[in-house]
């Protein structure tokens, strides 16, 4: 593995995790030549998705690009690192199980929402804000408001009436 820093070929693996049910290895490396550390992330490549994009568009679908999405979502919320891997990854993995090519767009928008409202709720809701696309206010507190009642069955208590 070649630094990114030095570009020597000379690396040690220093940690190496399972990610997504084993379904990928995250490795913590360290360059021998400049001693700076990186990560990088092994996973075995099945056959490519090609993501339909609402207006017909077609691209390959691309983990860094939606784990950057998600770290939007996630911004100055305390979350590690190995919780977005593994959210990218459960999502990857409900996709490939589809056993289709082509996936649409709306089915890796609403895989994420479904892992970042077990995760962090302030990250759903920013996540939804753009996904969904509200147009309004009332948009986001109808969204606020299912998000609120699917925590109290979760919890098993009755929504609270009196914050309305």
């Amino acid at each position: 593995m070649r630094c990114p820093y030095c570009q020597s070929q000379e690396t040690r693996v220093v940690d190496s995790r399972d990610i997504g049910s084993g379904e990928s290895i995250r490795r913590r490396r360290e360059c021998i030549a400049c001693t700076r550390r990186f990560t990088t992330y092994e996973r075995v490549e099945s056959g490519s998705l090609v993501i339909v994009k609402r207006d017909g568009r077609r691209q390959e679908f691309d983990p860094r690009k939606l784990r950057d999405k998600i770290r939007i979502a996630l911004t100055k919320r305390a979350v590690a690192q190995e919780d977005i891997d593994r959210v990218v990854a459960n999502v990857e993995g409900e996709l490939l199980s589809l056993g289709t090519v082509e996936v649409p767009s709306t089915a890796i928008g609403e895989a994420v929402l479904r892992e970042l409202k077990q995760l962090d709720e302030v990250a759903y809701i920013r996540f939804a804000s753009v996904y969904r696309q509200f147009a309004d206010v009332d948009d986001l507190r109808r969204e606020l408001d299912t998000l609120a009642d699917s925590i109290s069955q979760r919890v098993g208590k009755e929504p609270d009436s009196s914050a309305s």
